[in-house]
């Protein structure tokens, strides 16, 4: 009879902290974010900015930041790169989130990589903003 007492306490005390507590609704909370992608052929230029970020220029109007893991060796020079997906993604898309690797001529090797991830597209007023040489 004890153990049916000590269960039935233990979920009433489950139910209980299930139970919604005032200022827990979700209606106020932001709506998830909509990944922005594009297309790997359609990046006109790019940029560093600090030594983990790049800045890529998306067709003619948008402008993509990019986090680097530990930063990206020789993009401070160079004149082309390759931005290639990560995970065998047979899609030229990436999108916000997504993880990629940029490959650049190397200035002690014959290439440097480094590892991305697609952090956002950046607003008109963000663009406008970047110092110049920040700006792809």
């Amino acid at each position: 009879m004890r153990t049916l007492a000590f269960a039935a306490l233990g979920l009433l005390t489950f139910a209980a902290s299930c139970a919604p507590v005032a200022g827990d609704d979700m209606a106020g909370a932001a709506p998830p974010r909509a990944r922005q992608c594009f297309s790997v052929r359609q990046v006109d230029n790019f940029k560093q900015g600090r030594p983990d970020q790049v800045f890529l220029r998306v067709g003619r109007n948008d402008v993509y930041e990019l986090n680097a893991v530990g930063g990206c060796p020789d993009m401070d020079f160079a004149v082309q790169m390759a931005l290639i997906p990560d995970g065998g993604m047979v899609s030229e898309r990436l999108c916000t989130d997504d993880w990629a690797r940029i490959v650049v001529p190397g200035s002690t090797s014959q290439t440097s990589v480094c590892r991305v991830r697609v952090s956002r597209k950046l607003t008109a007023e963000e663009i406008a903003a970047l110092p110049p040489r920040h700006r792809p």
